[in-house]
């Protein structure tokens, strides 16, 4: 559900960005001010996992299309909702600098979106209310569920709302609405199913962590090493057979507009699109040099092939896992120097 710039008008696509810096600069606040030192290389190796995660988009069945774990609920269970915030907007940062993964003008909106709603709403309002004080199985099960098909269900419709008010594109607001809806609500179905086996790994072997304790003297190199095996295994073999699959987003253009993708329509548009090329250094997720070619040989189409092994793949999985870890690691390292001056 990474919105692309074409889909928003500058003044659309300028608000949404002020908004999510806003949402970011007080989540760095609440953050500094509650710090809990051992959480600072949980939001770095998750932010990894998130990454790598995000790379393997699963079929949906008898539609064609495919989804990817947005990875919002997994960082507010874990993180709570402020480091999680944080987290996904670097995830998604380094998606769009250095892999073409949404418009740079659409970040404001994608990290909105794919932030926002599972951890500012979804987890305090739906997970938080099921799941009580004394987490269980069959709680955590029909809490993470829920809520992650809430939380996708609203960033879907946020992405139809501000494609409307944009105004550039001819998706009609109803067709296109009940097309992003229904998708997103099978695809927030899995995302439960893959968040629930996330959470109730580490619920086995660190409790305290699902029940937003202190972690205190609690020993969590274990799970920070196990998590850092399935990041760098998830990143370097299984996204090779990631589905080939438009996703729900790129599916629900193509069902009205016959193209997965529309033509950027401004000089700014433009712009971006030249800044975005020169930072990508591995497009789509692949070496430059072999999207260029894929580009030349079939213009504005993704390769069909399945499984798509590719050492570009595999190392720009790893790449950005370790880009992500690199990035959340600073910024909370740096929160961490800041609050005790």
């Amino acid at each position: 559900m990474h919105m692309a710039d074409a889909l928003l008008s500058p003044a659309v696509g300028g608000a949404m960005w002020t908004v999510t810096a806003g949402l970011a600069a007080y989540s760095a606040k609440k953050v500094q001010k509650n710090l809990d030192e051992k959480k600072v290389p949980l939001m770095g190796v998750l932010g990894a996992f998130i990454f790598a995660a995000q790379m393997i988009n699963f079929t949906i069945p008898a539609t064609g299309s495919s989804g990817h774990l947005g990875g919002g609920m997994i960082l507010a269970i874990l993180l709570g909702p402020w480091a999680a915030f944080l987290t996904i907007a670097s995830v998604l940062t380094v998606q769009a600098l250095f892999f073409a993964d949404g418009g740079l003008l659409a970040l404001g909106c994608n990290v909105f979106n794919l932030g926002f709603f599972p951890c500012f709403i979804a987890y305090p309002f739906i997970y938080r209310q099921i799941v009580g004080t004394d987490p269980s199985q069959r709680r955590l099960f029909f809490a993470i569920t829920t809520a992650s098909v809430v939380g996708l269900q609203l960033g879907a419709f946020s992405v139809v709302l501000e494609t409307f008010f944009s105004g550039l594109s001819e998706l009609p607001f109803t067709a296109f609405l009940l097309l992003m809806q229904p998708i997103h609500l099978a695809i927030g179905f899995v995302e439960g199913l893959i968040t629930t086996a996330v959470i109730l790994f580490i619920w086995r072997e660190r409790p305290e962590i699902i029940r937003v304790e202190p972690l205190g003297k609690l020993a969590i190199k274990p799970i920070l090493v196990s998590l850092l095996a399935i990041t760098l295994v998830t990143a370097g073999i299984f996204s090779s057979f990631a589905s080939s699959d438009p996703d729900g987003l790129e599916w629900s253009i193509s069902a009205i507009t016959g193209q997965e993708e529309l033509e950027n329509s401004t000089g700014l548009h433009n712009i971006l699109a030249e800044i975005q090329k020169k930072t990508s250094f591995f497009p789509d997720y692949t070496l430059a040099s072999s999207a260029a070619t894929a580009e030349a040989e079939s213009p504005g189409k993704k390769s069909a092939s399945w499984p798509t092994v590719d050492n570009g793949t595999s190392a720009a999985g790893i790449a950005g896992s370790v880009l992500t870890l690199l990035l959340v690691g600073l910024i909370g390292k740096g929160l961490q120097l800041t609050a005790k001056h």
